[in-house]
């Protein structure tokens, strides 16, 4: 019921659609593309490397079978940004209908690089749900305007709401996402879980009864809908709340920054920590200078609050097989957690990625 809601009423697609979403099976987008098969549609398989032989191979292969509908999160956007690659030019993408992103936080700028460089008509959507509920909660509307960055709608059978940490409902806020009423697809246990309580503790201890996700969510008085990254990694300064994808969109325009990552850690006394961990490109360095300049377009373009306590340089950032950055684990190493309960090596993209992160943890108190 779930995936043919999905399919029909948020994908639009149809039985001559050809849907192509890279995925690992591990994600509910894996389940998402062969859902598209219930429409009668056609689906394209691919087992490899997003970025081989060629960093535009992707676009490639829609090229080839025809895709109507081409599926990729923020990340691989980032990469054909940086390789300075416009598809569009190079491949002949006239089939191509709809642009699914999803995975993590999408930005304006995300929406505009798929106008400039691969078609203009175009229906560009941002979607996010869950692996464990194989759906969505919030996603896209062919009837509805697209804006840049926004997700149009709340999903159709999912009571999704903003709270905050009263439980009253916020509206152009940002708060927790909720679901207020049971959904199809909602997993009712976990497996070996004695008395259920770890699923009780996943999903309804901070609001007995309701649903909670575990994103951060806003949703305007219009209807459309902001995810900014998982509410457990939210950095929480002074009783202000800022959404991760707030400091990556920034930080990340400066030519000297390649990727980055956050994270906010409590300390007794009601004190935070809050580092900013950059890989640099090639050729650059981090000096006092470089700092100075981060603290400075943070403070101007977000607040204060968003001015990190700390800037580190590291060799590389750590992501999961589905490309979101693992800010939830390394907040965890960071605040003493035994890495086999903060994060699993199987299912990053680089095992190693974490090892910086131990090493700063034994070495620097939190400060």
């Amino acid at each position: 019921m779930e995936h043919l809601k999905l399919v029909h009423f948020h994908a639009n697609l149809k039985s001559h659609s050809v849907m192509f979403f890279y995925s690992t099976t591990g994600w509910v987008m894996w389940n998402i593309l062969l859902a598209a098969l219930l429409e009668g549609s056609a689906v394209v398989l691919y087992d490899g490397s997003p970025v081989y032989p060629e960093a535009d191979f992707l676009w490639k292969l829609a090229s080839d079978t025809g895709a109507t509908n081409f599926g990729v999160s923020p990340t691989f956007v980032q990469i054909m940004e940086k390789a300075g690659l416009s598809p569009g030019k190079r491949f002949n993408l006239s089939a191509l209908e709809a642009v699914l992103i999803s995975g993590a936080p999408s930005t304006p700028e995300t929406f505009a690089w798929f106008y400039r460089h691969v078609k203009e008509d175009l229906w560009v959507t941002s979607q996010s749900g869950g692996t464990e509920i194989a759906g969505g909660f919030v996603g896209a509307s062919p009837t509805l305007p697209v804006h840049a960055g926004e997700i149009q709608t709340r999903m159709l059978g999912m009571d999704v709401h903003a709270w905050d940490d009263e439980g009253q409902e916020l509206i152009d806020e940002l708060g927790e996402l909720v679901v207020t009423s049971p959904f199809p697809s909602m997993p009712l246990r976990f497996w070996n879980d004695v008395d259920d309580r770890r699923y009780h503790e996943s999903y309804f201890a901070a609001f007995p009864g309701v649903w909670r996700h575990g994103d951060f969510i806003r949703i305007t008085s219009a209807g459309g809908c902001y995810i900014y990254g998982r509410s457990d990694s939210t950095l929480n300064r002074h009783g202000v709340r800022i959404g991760t994808a707030e400091i990556y969109r920034v930080v990340e325009q400066l030519p000297e920054i390649a990727d980055s990552l956050i994270v906010c850690c409590e300390l007794p006394g009601g004190k935070f920590f809050m580092p900013l961990f950059i890989k640099l490109r090639t050729g650059f360095a981090l000096d006092n200078a470089l700092i100075a300049r981060i603290s400075t377009v943070l403070r101007e373009d977000c607040s204060p609050r968003h001015v990190p306590d700390r800037v580190l340089a590291v060799e590389t950032i750590p992501y999961t097989l589905t490309g979101k950055k693992m800010e939830v684990p390394v907040r965890k190493v960071l605040m003493g957690w035994p890495l086999e309960k903060a994060a699993s090596r199987d299912a990053m993209v680089d095992s190693r990625a974490l090892d910086w992160f131990i090493r700063f943890a034994g070495e620097a108190p939190l400060r």
